[in-house]
């Protein structure tokens, strides 16, 4: 599966349209949401690009970008913030491709862990991010989310 990572352009629309199922909702926020967020906390250093197969948007992704950490609101260098697969394209490996990805690129840029968070709940990421190598940190952000950490050694 080609996957690529791209800036929002001229597909903003289509982006922004993404969402996912209703009982997910509660677990990720949408990407207008997201973009938001980003707006909202620039000392974040938000870096987000939509995640396209084929040139036709499934997800987005935004990371805090090699910032420095201000527990319990900023958590960094390297934050996986925000990952959306759209509902229609769940399942079919674009997430893991996409964290595998996100890993790559912040190694080349010399980190050393990826850390993310997840709202605990039976149908949450959870078990999403133990499969692909993340472990908890012990600790927990300032909305009560689960910090987890992919050693990138």
């Amino acid at each position: 599966m080609a996957v690529t990572l791209r800036e929002i352009t001229d597909d903003r629309d289509a982006v922004l349209a993404l969402s996912v199922a209703p009982q997910q909702e509660r677990f990720v926020s949408s990407v207008r949401e997201s973009l938001a967020d980003a707006a909202a906390h620039p000392e974040a250093n938000p870096w987000y690009r939509a995640v396209c197969s084929g040139g036709t948007p499934v997800g987005f992704v935004m990371l805090s970008w090699n910032v420095v950490p201000q527990p319990p609101d900023i958590i960094g260098p390297w934050f996986l913030w925000k990952l959306l697969v759209d509902r229609g394209h769940q399942r079919l490996g674009y997430g893991a491709e996409v964290v595998h990805q996100v890993a790559a690129i912040v190694r080349a840029q010399g980190a050393t862990e990826l850390l993310t968070s997840y709202v605990p709940g039976g149908d949450g990421p959870a078990g999403f991010y133990e499969r692909l190598g993340f472990a908890p940190t012990g600790e927990v952000d300032g909305e009560g989310e689960i910090i987890v950490r992919l050693p990138l050694a």
